[in-house]
């Protein structure tokens, strides 16, 4: 059923919404609807992708795991493929880059089939163990869902940008029972900036998504308790910021490095499903911690049982003889945790960076601690820094340092480590974001020319749309036409530019009054002197889809109060004038204080 069948059946009860409900108050009951929808979904995907593993490992017995779990990720990966290709058109849109893009540049409109398309594909390539997170596909999902019912409702750009924002909070929300991470990570990635006013309705619709998680899902991600933090850890803090810091940048170039290398082969290439399936297999062979999203291994390392992590691997044997295996290991995981990830999802799975960071993080956090205490000259909490570790990383690879903050403390109880996670993200982000200004989502969007942390105006411009300023009430003359008939033109117009159309509609140039103010007194000349003789060409021609930034750049380069706009083919459409952009721009800023 199409939007507009939609909105024409629920056209009575909008009617009685404008009469009986104010305009708050509606927002923050759909903020409440998004929110549980969203809270669903999530509840959904992680249930299902539990019971799928479940399913997939109950029956391997432990000499032959190994072995499966090396090849489940490939099975994954190639169903997916297949999925996306016949049910998707092989468009599927992976991260949340795609969202980005379309909240900033789209009007907030994101596709209909991501209200299905990311749980379906994160549900399969998860399951079967590709290296990637849920966390993406939930909060694209929730993303999907606050722009589609916005679009339902026929709702305008401002407030349909607030709903894909509450879905997008809600997801993450969800995932973590964690609703203040939830509205940071929304705000901090997802719409950059935003008035005051909108954390309410997405505090509302990340707390119902928490509570629709709780009340169906039992499961939190990770446990810690600990009351108290040792100042003289200080100085380790920072050099973990520094140490998580140098890991995020590798992680931000790493992911961008196996995505450009993929993207040799364009589309559906079963090429890359073989290239990348082995290179996933064998990661996993060698190292059973990079199968699925790897929170059992963090939950290992906040247990203290950091010795079971080589249970699984061909390296079991060896471990009692070598106190150092374990942290080769940790190191080898962490490393190539990013390499898993990018290979899950740019030969063909769906899933993202999100989980990736945090068990990277986790393992760098270990990493840090266990080898500055095997030195044997300090000793410093091992648990707190897998903490620590897991929010500087995170903070430094999506640049949400207080997504980062908020997030672990809420995931793992670690509130009284306040202190220490500030530290650590704060560090992390500000090195990070000096080395690589742009995170794992927006990179690839900044190298292709959207700008997404484009300051206010660049953002505001963004919004409005060019075709909607075109101005179509200049009349147009014929090169051929004499001065008479011009003149008598100019007698019947308040304006004072004249386009020169050939028959058929290509603009050749423009007659403007002022510059044929001389020749208008030249009456012995009205019937020899033609159009095609007074006419110049314009300063600059702008296109139809052309952002207004750039043709106000123009207009001011050329000191002109109205430029031309043509199609690709030089068919005129009419005038852009300085004065409707500053006057829309103008009331845009309006609304946008008043949201």
């Amino acid at each position: 059923m199409s939007h507009h069948a939609v909105h024409r059946l629920l056209r009575p009860l909008l009617v009685w919404r404008v009469r009986h409900i104010s305009e708050r108050m509606y927002m923050l009951m759909l903020s409440i609807l998004v929110g549980a929808a969203a809270g669903l979904a999530a509840v959904l995907l992680k249930t299902s992708v539990h019971w799928g593993q479940d399913m997939l490992q109950s029956g391997i017995s432990e000499p032959n795991r190994v072995f499966a779990l090396s090849i489940y990720p490939v099975i994954g990966i190639t169903l997916t493929v297949l999925f996306t290709k016949f049910f998707l058109g092989g468009q599927l849109g992976r991260g949340i880059g795609p969202i980005i893009y379309n909240t900033a540049r789209e009007g907030s409109v994101v596709p209909r089939s991501k209200l299905y398309s990311q749980l379906i594909t994160a549900f399969i390539t998860v399951t079967f163990g590709g290296s990637a997170g849920t966390e993406a596909p939930i909060s694209v999902t929730g993303a999907a869902i606050g722009s589609n019912s916005g679009r339902v409702l026929h709702l305008d750009r401002r407030r349909r940008r607030l709903l894909t924002g509450c879905g997008a909070a809600a997801g993450v929300a969800a995932i973590f029972n964690s609703p203040i991470a939830g509205v940071l990570f929304a705000v901090e990635t997802i719409l950059l900036e935003l008035p005051a006013q909108y954390f309410i309705p997405l505090l509302i619709s990340s707390a119902t998504a928490t509570v629709v998680s709780k009340a169906l899902y039992a499961g939190q991600p990770f446990v810690l308790i600990t009351t108290s933090w040792p100042v003289d850890a200080v100085p380790f803090y920072v050099l973990l910021g520094l140490f998580t810091a140098f890991f995020s940048v590798y992680m931000i170039r790493t992911y961008h490095w196996f995505d450009h290398f993929f993207e040799r082969w364009p589309g559906l290439d079963w090429r890359k499903v073989l290239v990348g399936g082995s290179m996933l297999g064998g990661l996993i062979f060698l190292f059973p911690t990079l199968y699925g999203e790897g929170y059992n291994t963090v939950e290992l390392l906040l247990s203290g049982h950091a010795e079971h992590i080589t249970d699984a691997s061909i390296f079991s044997v060896y471990q009692d003889n070598n106190p150092w295996l374990l942290l080769v290991l940790v190191l080898f995981s962490m490393l190539l945790k990013v390499v898993a990830t990018s290979i899950t999802v740019g030969s063909g799975g769906n899933g993202g960076m999100f989980g990736s960071s945090l068990f990277a993080g986790a393992m760098a956090g270990f990493f840090f601690a266990r080898l500055i205490n095997l030195s044997e000259l300090v000793h410093i909490p091992e648990v707190h820094f897998v903490v620590l570790g897991m929010a500087g990383t995170l903070a430094g690879v999506i640049h949400a340092p207080l997504t980062a903050i908020f997030l672990i403390a809420e995931i793992t109880g670690g509130y009284a480590l306040f202190v220490p996670l500030m530290v650590v993200t704060s560090s992390s982000y500000l090195i990070t974001k000096y080395f690589e200004p742009y995170s794992v989502y927006t990179r690839k969007l900044t190298k292709q020319g959207v700008d997404v942390y484009a300051n206010r105006d660049r953002g505001l411009l963004a919004q409005l749309d060019p075709r909607k300023l075109l101005e179509t009430d200049f009349i147009t003359v014929r090169p051929n036409m004499t001065l008479g008939e011009l003149v008598d033109i100019f007698r019947h117009t308040t304006r004072n530019i004249f386009p020169v159309v050939a028959a058929g509609g290509r603009l050749l140039g423009i007659v403007s009054l002022d510059s044929v103010r001389d020749a208008l007194f030249d009456d012995e000349h009205y019937a020899t002197t033609r159009v095609r003789e007074l006419m110049t060409p314009p300063p600059a021609i702008v296109g139809p889809n052309d952002d207004l930034e750039h043709t106000l750049t123009l207009l001011d380069r050329h000191d002109a109060w109205a430029l031309p706009v043509c199609e690709e083919d030089g068919r005129y459409l009419g005038f852009i004038l300085k004065s409707a952009i500053l006057a829309r721009y103008r009331r845009q800023l309006i609304q946008e204080s008043e949201a």
